[in-house]
């Protein structure tokens, strides 16, 4: 019996896997992928030989048990997922049948979209003194939110929201941020297909961004970022991480005295 593999492909670019994750996939016997989402980075890496499946069209028991019959014939088998397995991959939901089949398996993680559309848009996360905390979600649809996890009350931190599988659903963010306590003027950041190298890129106020999303045509595959931290970089004045200052000691350098001290 062979192992099976969650790869994370990253966000798109295949550029952006991991050197481990390129090691098993020119290794592996058995490659499912993703669909529209990362067959680029399936075929570029996997060899001739290679048995390579789309799993766009497959339900969860069909993907369990293609995962096992190739576990069965190959070393090496490769589940390669969009962005991180841990995140919105059904990791869970696939390993469990592994476990139950005997099938040995093991993680290799990979680069999230919300990474990747921070890039993009040359914006950070976090900023000393205005927010410290991410928070990976999304809005309600059709699969519901667990109890005390709805966005509006994941909003009221008013720290980095990254939205995944939300940008048909504008009008609820609007409602949901607004609820929170969010000005209709705070900037909402929102990135189609990054690192892809055909990245749409729109920024704008909450009231506007989901006219502005669909003039662009953005419907999918597309990350949405509110954070009291977007457009750091164009204020005047910023507040400063502790570890490069001057006058800040740490294990590897002692802080500098000001000149008044030395006389």
């Amino acid at each position: 019996m062979g192992k099976v593999w969650f790869v994370g492909a990253g966000p798109g670019d295949p550029e952006l896997l991991t050197v481990k994750a390129v090691r098993l996939l020119e290794q592996a016997g058995a490659v499912l992928y993703a669909g529209s989402l990362v067959d680029v980075a399936a075929t570029r890496y996997a060899h001739p030989g290679c048995v390579l499946c789309d799993s766009k069209d497959m339900t969860l028991d069909r993907i369990v048990s293609w995962l096992v019959e190739q576990a069965q014939q190959h070393d090496t088998v490769v589940r390669l997922q969009t962005g991180d397995p841990g995140l919105y991959g059904a990791l869970v939901e696939m390993t469990r049948p592994l476990d139950q089949a005997g099938v040995s398996w093991a993680v290799v993680p990979g680069v999230s979209s919300a990474m990747a559309a921070a890039a993009a848009a040359g914006e950070t996360l976090t900023l000393p003194e205005i927010t410290q905390t991410v928070i990976f979600t999304r809005v309600a649809g059709r699969t519901p939110m667990p109890s005390g996890e709805a966005l509006e009350e994941l909003a009221r931190h008013h720290t980095t929201l990254c939205i995944f599988l939300s940008i048909t659903l504008l009008k609820e963010l609007r409602r949901a941020l607004l609820a929170a306590g969010w000005s209709d003027d705070a900037t909402i950041l929102v990135v189609q297909k990054a690192s892809w190298g055909e990245e749409k890129i729109v920024r704008g106020p909450l009231h506007q961004i989901r006219e502005l999303c669909l003039q662009q045509k953005i419907t999918s595959q597309a990350m949405i970022i509110a954070s009291p931290a977007l457009g750091a970089r164009t204020w005047q004045e910023i507040p400063y991480s502790k570890l490069y200052d001057p006058g800040f000691t740490h294990r590897f350098r002692k802080a500098e005295l000001p000149e008044k001290f030395h006389e």
